[in-house]
């Protein structure tokens, strides 16, 4: 009973630790309440057209074919005759949602936001669609709802196809953009008999918006280099020139009408997207039509140094970049709407032809509309915030804010343009500024809260291993003796003191949560501090200079960890350093072929985190390999097995099965890719096959013998089937290898025991899973003990590292999955890839569970410590959190803290999965009694 309540608590307060990143770093930037600005002049355009193409990469539009034409011919005559172009710069992570919401509403979307919801709009935003009278849109299910459903009123309209229609083995995904294409054609035809249709598109401040997925359908299942890919940037560049047509017929040639055409994000050579690669980041820009300026040659060198513009052909007409946001404060000023309140973008004037006084009033506009922003998010700041405690931002006070406002207007009046453009740029600059520093106005305090909660969490756990898990003198002391009714007066006193201090503050109620768990924590830590004194007067017959040694090695072993989530080549280092252990430690001489075992195995394994973790180009003929290791592997593993523990004729009619199954789903991705290839589609067989694969993999080992060589065969040949599955390439080797080296563990964990004389040693032949163990027979933690724990961590980490990891899902390569489904589905898709993440996760922890039982220790003492050295990990990255430089190094350093919080989270779960997995059997059938008379 005290086992559970101590597991539910240790959950419960690395939940609180792992949520509380997201209040810290992972809040909405939103502020509401602002007034929208709007210039008072005249607009350039009466209509605005967007023209999306998802997934577009710069180099692939911009780059000619070798004999010099162009892939979008119409949109390059546009580019050297009479529009404006550069490269539109996104941020991470580049993915549809948060690239169309920076696009559209000119602010860039919280982690927080994009987990909430897909397809709808999880927080209220304002966008360019809300502001204009009327928006008119035609794409894709998964991007057009989530504009329309913030927008007020009932003037956002939306045409989408249905979801079944992304489908990445169609035989030509550009119909979807043929579909968008077709339907804008039908749109404009039928408003010329519908008179209040009419009506309404001849009115001001009209946008139409087409979403074009086909391009990036075709990168995800035929790469970007493919002639689908290619061929498809030609089809929208018809599309577009055939659109452009209609829209001026319909319109009478009016001169009223500007052209946007851009991307959401770009893709990498594989087909993937969402990390920070230039080939993600860098998408298409070209703008044209009323407001807008004609090509601009230069003969001087452009500021852009990326060496693009050569290789593009287009270093004679002048190149403007912008940032993502950037697009929506130009698009607001090209039809005379508001600029989205919550826009953080800075008009680009350059793009804007128009007079000196029109660009003026338009930048004092965005200054304005950010200024609001910050105003907002101050007051919001200064009303929680006790008078004496509250800090402003020293460069834009109310004072310093009135004075920017004054000396613009003047220098507006007075024509003094160019001066006021950079005073209100200024302006922006230091309202970007602001509102980041009342963004993260908390943030230093609630990162105390919580390293205090961690520090004496972590103290916790240590003194708990050493009170019930440690063989320590125990030796009376004055604190044991002392009284807890103080110790709980004043932790009542504390508490009372930060409640009264927060309602003051009108804080959140998570802030209580974060501020208060210290209390009790801390408590539990000084009333065992006589465990404290007990090792202390222990210490003079404890081995100090071993115990020394542990605590280097260890501490070195974290550090390695700690660097290898920045370069996964560390994690090979460490795998070629563990390889020596036997020979260090004279395993060697006493088990020279398992010495030997894991020095292979040791080294085969640090050659997966040299490979990389996305960007494979697929191989299937190694997933076939793989089976074939895999069913060699498991033939070696009977054999090994077979005279200490020999199989029933059930276990070994499962076996047959299990490996002629692992045979068959090693056969299936060559099947499946074949059939896409040739353009045939995912054969239904082979669904059902994939499919019955994943749903069976838990359940199939349970019917299996719960003797640990049985029960972990069944598991390995269960788990590696649907890995081979979810493989396209050299990661289908990584779960066999990984495997035989944790069957070599626990063999050389037993000789590691002899070697030591621990009586609690238990031949692995004789170990059953099911059996109960002897409370009796339950030793205490050796330094040794802690060395296991360490190699487990290490592990886990592997596991996760070795061949896939967040970064691998963030910039999944889609045939990955091409075996359970092809139609677009994020959700399901992103879960198959998790579930490929977590397989390894359940091979250790198997191993681990093994260990455990083989060594005669208590689940909870080994995992104590496991704990400890995550937590450890944990708080060492939650230091490394950093809130400066690019977004991808902010997102980057948080990220690792939520890995190594969600690990601990996950192993504590899982551990209860897999001691379930290991020692629970299913009966399905019982063979009848015979009765004789």
């Amino acid at each position: 009973m005290r086992m559970i309540t101590f597991f539910l608590v240790g959950l419960t307060v690395h939940v609180i630790f792992f949520l509380s990143i997201f209040d810290i770093y992972f809040t909405s930037p939103l502020v509401h309440g602002m007034t929208p600005q709007a210039t008072s002049l005249a607009p350039p355009a009466s209509r605005l057209v967007l023209v999306v193409a998802d997934g577009l990469r710069a180099d692939s539009f911009f780059t000619l074919h070798p004999d010099g034409s162009s892939r979008a011919p119409y949109l390059r005559s546009v580019i050297e005759e009479r529009g404006t172009w550069g490269v539109s710069h996104t941020r991470v992570p580049t993915e549809s949602r948060p690239g169309h919401v920076a696009l559209i509403a000119g602010f860039y979307e919280d982690v927080s936001a994009v987990a909430k919801g897909w397809k709808e709009n999880p927080v209220e935003f304002d966008s360019v669609f809300n502001e204009s009278r009327h928006t008119w849109s035609w794409g894709s299910p998964d991007i057009l709802p989530m504009f329309a459903k913030g927008a007020s009123g009932d003037h956002v309209y939306t045409y989408t196809y249905p979801a079944e229609e992304e489908d990445f083995a169609s035989t030509d995904a550009s119909r979807l953009d043929t579909w968008v294409f077709t339907q804008v054609k039908s749109f404009f035809q039928s408003a010329k008999s519908n008179s209040s249709l009419r009506a309404s598109l001849l009115e001001d401040k009209n946008v139409f918006f087409l979403h074009l997925l086909g391009i990036d359908t075709n990168g995800h299942a035929h790469r970007p280099m493919s002639q689908e890919y290619l061929e498809n940037i030609g089809l929208v560049d018809t599309g577009v020139a055939e659109m452009v047509s209609q829209v001026e017929d319909f319109f009478g040639y009016d001169g009223r009408t500007a052209y946007v055409f851009t991307s959401d994000h770009g893709m990498t050579n594989w087909g993937s997207h969402g990390a920070g690669h230039p080939s993600e980041t860098l998408t298409p820009l070209v703008v044209w039509g009323a407001g807008v300026h004609s090509a601009q040659r230069v003969t001087e060198s452009q500021p852009y140094d990326d060496g693009y513009l050569q290789d593009w052909k287009l270093e004679h007409l002048r190149r403007v970049d912008v940032s993502q946001a950037d697009i929506a404060p130009l698009m607001a000023s090209l039809i005379g709407v508001p600029i989205p309140v919550n826009s953080v973008g800075v008009l680009p004037l350059l793009y804007l032809n128009n007079s000196d006084l029109f660009k003026a009033e338009s930048m004092y506009t965005n200054a304005i509309q950010v200024l609001e922003q910050f105003k907002m998010k101050m007051t919001q700041k200064k009303e929680t915030t006790l008078s004496f405690l509250f800090t402003p931002y020293q460069l834009l006070t109310e004072s310093k804010q009135a004075e920017f406002i004054r000396k613009a207007r003047i220098l507006i009046q007075l024509q003094k343009y160019e001066d006021a453009i950079s005073l209100c740029q200024s302006l922006i600059s230091r309202s970007l500024d602001g509102l980041v520093y009342y963004h993260t106005y908390d943030r230093f305090f609630l990162g105390c809260s919580v390293v205090l909660g961690f520090v004496g969490w972590t103290s916790y756990v240590v003194l708990v291993i050493l009170k019930t898990h440690a063989s320590l003198n125990r030796h009376p002391s004055v604190l044991k003796q002392t009284p807890s009714h103080t110790l709980a007066r004043l932790c009542m006193c504390v508490t009372v003191v930060i409640t009264v201090f927060l309602l003051i503050q009108r804080s959140p109620a998570t802030y209580y949560i974060y501020c208060l768990l210290p209390v009790p924590v801390w408590y539990s830590v000084l009333k065992e501090s006589g465990t404290l004194t007990d090792l202390i007067q222990s210490a003079p017959s404890l081995p100090l200079w071993k115990c020394f040694g542990y605590f280097v090695l260890v501490a070195f072993g974290i550090e390695l960890l700690v660097v290898s989530f920045f370069y996964r080549t560390m994690l090979t280092v460490g795998l070629t350093l563990l390889s020596i252990w036997p020979f260090l430690s004279g395993l060697f001489g006493k088990a020279k072929f398992r010495s030997l075992s894991w020095f292979l195995g040791c080294l085969f394994l640090s050659l997966f985190p040299l490979m990389p973790v996305v960007g494979r180009e697929p191989n299937i003929h190694l997933v076939t390999c793989a089976g074939l290791l895999t069913l060699f592997t498991s033939l070696c593993y009977l054999w090994s097995s077979r005279q200490r523990t020999p199989l029933h004729l059930s276990d070994r009619q499962q076996f047959v099965t299990q490996m002629l199954h692992v045979a068959v789903c090693a056969y299936v991705p060559s099947l499946t890719h074949s059939s896409l290839q040739q353009k045939q589609g995912l054969p239904l067989v082979n669904q059902i096959i994939s499919w019955t694969t994943l749903g069976s993999s838990m359940l199939v080992p349970l019917l299996s013998s719960t003797r640990l060589f049985h029960r972990l065969l069944s598991i390995f040949l269960s788990l590696t089937a649907t890995y081979l599955l979810l493989s396209t390439g050299s990661e289908a080797l990584f779960p066999p290898v990984l495997s035989w080296l944790m069957f070599v563990w626990i063999n050389i964990e037993q000789e590691a025991m002899l070697a030591q004389g621990v009586s609690g040693r238990q031949e692995l032949s004789t170990i059953d899973f099911s059996a109960n163990i002897d409370i009796a027979k339950i030793r205490q933690l050796k330094l040794d003990d802690i060395r296991r724990s360490y190699f487990f961590v290490f592990f886990i980490i592997t596991a996760f590292f070795g061949t896939g990891n967040i970064a691998s899902i963030n910039s999944f390569d889609p045939a990955s999955v091409y075996c359970f489904l092809t139609v677009f589905n994020p959700f399901i898709m992103g879960g198959l890839m998790m579930w490929k993440v977590i397989i390894p996760f359940i091979i250790v922890m198997c191993t681990f569970e093994t260990i455990q039982v083989a060594t005669q220790l208590s689940s909870r003492s080994l995992f104590l410590i496991v704990l400890v050295i995550s937590d450890l990990m944990a708080l060492h990255f939650f230091f490394l959190v950093q809130d400066y430089g690019s977004w991808l190094d902010i997102g980057t350093s948080i990220s690792h803290y939520v890995i190594v919080m969600s690990m601990t989270i996950f192993l504590m779960l899982l551990s209860v999965v897999t001691h379930i997995l290991t020692s629970q059997r299913l009966i399905l059938w019982r063979r009848p009694k015979l009765h004789f008379p």
